[in-house]
């Protein structure tokens, strides 16, 4: 039962968060389909925007929902392969790496999905900004685990 409690509170979370990056990948969060809500949103907000820096500004959003995307699911991978007796275990840089080939290899096999998706074209620079989304929010850890270890000076 320890393990079956321990796989539900590590495991779960990151194969759930992976179930929503592959809906992520489907036809209905398509560049078309992102468009036709945030394009009239800007629009609306600003009547005078040109097509092309609506467009830009969609781009931008979804490479930064990338960024977001993977930044949360290599901190879920990081918290399943750091625990420890149900307490996080030190700072492990090999643990670190673990984590980030998750990161690197399941953005990998989200764009080769995208293959068999009409509306989505895999990209190699997609995998990149994932894989960059995963390291920052690892460094961000790795900084807040520092300063924690510093003694406080009063």
């Amino acid at each position: 039962m320890p393990r079956l409690r321990a796989f539900l509170k590590y495991w779960l979370p990151v194969l759930f968060w992976m179930a929503v990056i592959f809906a992520a990948s489907s036809d209905a969060q398509s560049f078309e389909h992102s468009s036709r809500l945030i394009a009239p949103l800007l629009h609306w907000l600003f009547p005078k925007m040109s097509g092309d820096t609506v467009h830009l500004i969609v781009f931008l959003a979804r490479k930064c929902a990338h960024l977001t995307e993977y930044a949360v699911f290599a901190l879920l991978v990081w918290r399943a392969l750091n625990h420890s007796r149900n307490n996080l275990a030190p700072w492990s840089w090999p643990k670190v790496g673990g984590a980030m080939l998750v990161v690197f290899l399941y953005a990998s096999g989200d764009e080769f999905h995208q293959i068999f998706v009409p509306t989505r074209t895999p990209r190699i620079h997609d995998v990149v900004i994932d894989t960059i989304g995963g390291a920052t929010a690892l460094f961000a850890l790795w900084i807040i685990h520092r300063r924690k270890l510093k003694p406080q000076i009063q």
